[in-house]
């Protein structure tokens, strides 16, 4: 399973490690996403992937696409479609927000992560600017840095 703690009430499902190397993300905010059952009885197992995902704004309200939650194995026939276009619940000002930012800026918004909170499903959203190549080479730097410190650590310990 792929569950683990990260709070106190908080279940996390799934992270979105490709846009945090993709992106600089700004602005978290924690949303609400509209599911049928099979899908949280899917994301409570610990199923769900967030690559290439991204939100858009349409019509005054916002929708997470290419959230991928597969099958619910013991629900038979009557199941969702794994890649299927969900609503996200906002406030219109967070909506507001979010869609000048998109418009003026130049941002896009991703999901960073899903979790479940007091057994709801909840979705982070955050505000994404592009990284060049040469800051995710620098990103891919710092990382081996701290790698190298923890295992000099870990050895002189």
């Amino acid at each position: 399973m792929a569950k683990s703690k990260v709070a106190s009430d908080e279940i996390l499902v799934c992270n979105n490690k490709k846009a945090h190397f993709n992106y600089f993300l700004s602005e978290f905010t924690e949303a609400g996403v509209e599911l049928v059952g099979s899908e949280i009885k899917a994301l409570r197992n610990g199923h769900c992937s967030l690559d290439d995902s991204y939100v858009i704004i349409k019509g005054g309200e916002c929708f997470v696409l290419n959230m991928n939650i597969p099958v619910y194995q013991q629900k038979g026939v009557f199941s969702h479609e794994p890649t299927r276009t969900r609503k996200l619940l906002l406030h219109k000002q967070q909506i507001r927000f979010f869609s000048n930012a998109v418009d003026r800026d130049g941002f896009t918004i991703v999901p960073a992560r899903v979790y479940i909170k007091h057994g709801i499903a909840k979705v982070q959203i955050a505000l994404a600017k592009g990284k060049k190549n040469y800051d995710k080479r620098e990103t891919i730097k710092e990382r081996d840095d701290q790698r190298r410190v923890e295992k000099a650590l870990k050895e002189h310990y």
